[in-house]
């Protein structure tokens, strides 16, 4: 198993290496020069319209609840492990690229809304299509297909093997142990292997309560995520917020730490170019995984919207990656940072550090803080899974033209990769999503460089549009 982590880990480090990182910041910053900075500018009016659907919008579902859906998708262990994951690589330094890269992000993930809405379909079933493998085809020409499969086959994967299915459940299995049985006195053996009881049966229930919902499809995903993810994010937030007010006259010594590691001011002479990379690797890679933006799978969602707009549906995706890293992701971090965990306990991973710092900054006794994370840890992940086994299946409806057969197999295979994953190393389960989210996000980035001119044009015609009706 060691050996596999090894080959897994290398495989992760070759995918997200420079290029990647170079290529991501470079379609974001093009999509903001391009747009005149469209996340900046309009981020008041996005905002707004997130809570403000169309009335004759043609879609399946709302604009709020495609956001939801997207967001459940998101708002998951990303914000809550990822972070963690992140500060533990590449060091405080870390937060400072998931942040920067988010805010070219917001203008990529614009494109994407725009892009999904402007070149959906309407399949033979009734329902909308739409996604980068559309827009790929439909905006690049027909000659580019062969991207769109690529990219489609990698979303399959992503779901199946990475951020839908292992990383989540695992996040959930490991809050749950980390409340109910810490020092894994009750444990059963499975695959040659000791788990505890709490692991074993938070990973069933959860695999049973997928198996459930999924049956219900996209409607029953978007009802689900519209109660659970605003819900879910308020508290957390509050809690964040709870953490960060207490602990005000530390915020400064976090944020020159952020600072200092993001730009290897604390390295040994000679090393600060290797902590840069380190911080900007881990940073970026642990964002996309967290806010998605540049990975092509929110615009699978924004497809369904019930908008005529899409310039008005791409600033109600962009709130997303508003939402997830800019404000739910920075809290994580800031709490992190402050309550110093990593320094003091280097040993600990994933969940396990940001429930430390619930615990140091939190003033409800450390089981009270911990049974407030592994909640939210909880019903953030499910609705990623949820999230990202509707991405999937429109993935894999593209390659098979929706072939009942393959979606209800897929279906299948997606539901045992839920109940497996709570028996997966943290590294190797994400180091593994990584590498998925990279090569899925490698066509898309491609698509969005080369539609640039598209949402340059939308954009400004809408705007103009906008400003005579007012």
């Amino acid at each position: 198993m060691d050996r596999f982590d090894a080959i897994i880990a290398k495989i992760d480090s070759f995918v997200w290496g420079l290029p990647l990182i170079i290529l991501i910041l470079f379609c974001g910053a093009l999509l903001t020069i391009r747009t005149r900075g469209v996340q900046i500018r309009h981020l008041g009016k996005a905002l707004k319209y997130t809570f403000s659907n169309e009335d004759s919008g043609e879609g399946e579902v709302s604009s709020f609840a495609s956001l939801c859906t997207a967001l459940s998708a998101t708002i998951g262990t990303g914000n809550i492990v990822g972070v963690a994951t992140a500060i533990a690589i590449g060091g405080p330094g870390a937060l400072f690229w998931m942040e920067f890269a988010a805010l070219f992000g917001m203008a990529t993930k614009y494109a994407e809304g725009l892009l999904a809405v402007k070149y959906r379909v309407t399949g033979s079933d009734g329902h909308m299509l739409g996604g980068p493998f559309y827009y790929i085809e439909n905006g690049m020409g027909k000659g580019f297909k062969w991207l769109g499969k690529l990219f489609a086959v990698f979303g399959v994967l992503a779901g199946l093997m990475g951020i839908g299915t292992i990383t989540q459940v695992n996040g959930i299995t490991s809050a749950a142990n980390n409340f109910f049985d810490p020092n894994a006195v009750h444990t059963v053996e499975i695959f040659g292997a000791e788990y505890t009881l709490a692991q074993v049966i938070a990973g069933a229930v959860i695999t049973v309560c997928t198996a459930l919902i999924l049956i219900g499809g996209l409607k029953r995903i978007a009802t689900a995520s519209e109660i659970i993810v605003p819900a879910m994010a308020v508290i957390y937030i509050v809690c964040c917020l709870i953490i960060i007010f207490g602990h005000l006259s530390e915020i400064p010594t976090a944020i020159k730490a952020v600072f200092e590691g993001a730009f290897g001011m604390r390295a040994a002479a000679g090393g600060a170019a290797g902590a840069i990379f380190a911080a900007m690797q881990s940073g970026i890679s642990r964002g996309i995984f967290s806010n998605e933006a540049g990975l092509g799978s929110a615009p699978i969602a924004s497809a369904a919207a019930k908008t005529n707009e899409p310039v008005r549906q791409g600033l109600v995706t962009m709130t997303g990656t508003f939402i997830d890293t800019i404000i739910v992701c920075t809290m994580t971090g800031l709490s992190i940072v402050i309550s110093g965990c990593i320094e003091t306990n280097p040993d600990l991973k994933g969940v396990e550090i940001t429930t430390s710092a619930f615990k140091y900054g939190l003033p409800f006794g450390d089981n009270v803080a911990s049974f407030i994370l592994m909640i939210c840890l909880v019903f953030f992940a499910f609705t990623t899974i949820l999230g990202w086994n509707y991405y999937s299946e429109r993935c894999l409806a593209y390659l098979t033209d929706s072939k009942r057969s393959t979606i209800l197999v897929f279906r299948t295979l997606y539901i045992l990769a839920v109940f497996i994953g709570p028996y997966l190393t943290v590294e190797a389960v994400w180091n593994l999503a990584n590498i998925f989210n990279g090569l899925m996000a490698l066509p898309n980035i491609i698509a969005l460089v080369a539609l640039s001119g598209v949402v340059a044009t939308e954009t400004k015609d809408y705007f103009q549009r906008m400003k005579k009706k007012s």
